[in-house]
C-alpha cells in the first residue's frame, strides 16, 4: 500500500510535499527533475550543506537570498571571492550564516574552477545508480546508498567539501540521479 497523500487539487503526492504551498510547487515542478549544467549543480550541492542539520524549508525560502550573495551560484565568481566577501556573507541575514558552510562554498567553486566545462556535470551523473523499483513507503527511500557513498567518496578526493554521503544522496535525489517519488505520486517520472 502506498504512503501517498492527497494534496489540495486530489492529486496523489509524497507526504512531505504537502506542509506547505512552497513545498508543492517544489515537489511537483523541481526535485527528482534531471538537472544538468555546472552551475546548476554546483547551486544545488551548495545548498544541500547548507541544509545539512537544518529543513530543506529553510534552505528553500532563502533560495533567492542565497543566489544573490553568492553571485548566482557562478562557479567562476565565487571562486574569486575574498575574505571580504566571506565577511560580508557571515552579515547577510538572507542565507544561512554559518561560517564552515560559507567557507566549504567558497572553496568548493575555487576547486571547480580548475575543471573543464562539464566536468562536473559529467562526473555527478556518472554516480546515477541504474533506476530501481518506485519506494511505496517513505521507509523504502533511503538516506544514504552505495552510490551516494560513491559519489560523496570521489567529491572528496577531488577537493571538495561537505559532501558527505547524505547531502550527496539529497542532492541525487533533488537533481533527478534518482527517482524517489513514491510510486503513486503525480509527480513521479516515468
Amino acid at each position: 500500500m502506498s504512503e501517498a497523500v492527497a494534496g489540495p487539487d486530489g492529486g496523489l503526492r509524497c507526504p512531505w510535499a504537502l506542509s506547505t504551498e512552497d513545498y508543492i510547487t517544489y515537489h511537483d515542478e523541481e526535485w527528482g527533475r534531471p538537472v544538468h549544467g555546472d552551475d546548476a549543480l554546483y547551486e544545488r550541492l551548495s545548498l544541500e550543506a547548507f541544509q545539512s542539520g537544518l529543513s530543506w524549508i529553510t534552505i528553500l525560502r532563502r533560495r533567492e537570498g542565497f543566489r544573490a550573495a553568492f553571485a548566482g551560484f557562478k562557479i567562476a565568481e565565487v571562486a574569486t571571492f575574498t575574505d571580504a566577501d566571506r565577511e560580508r556573507l557571515l552579515l547577510d541575514t538572507g542565507i544561512i550564516r554559518n561560517r564552515l558552510k560559507i567557507d566549504a562554498t567558497i572553496a568548493n567553486a575555487r576547486v571547480l574552477a580548475d575543471w573543464a566545462p562539464g566536468e562536473l556535470d559529467d562526473f555527478i551523473w556518472s554516480h546515477a545508480p541504474k533506476p530501481g523499483p518506485a519506494p511505496k513507503t517513505l521507509g523504502d527511500v533511503p538516506a544514504v546508498t552505495e552510490a551516494s557513498t560513491a559519489l560523496s567518496k570521489a567529491l572528496k578526493k577531488r577537493g571538495l567539501k561537505f559532501v558527505g554521503p547524505t547531502t550527496a544522496y539529497a542532492l541525487m535525489q533533488a537533481c533527478g540521479l534518482v527517482n524517489d517519488h513514491l510510486a503513486d505520486c503525480v509527480a513521479r517520472l516515468p
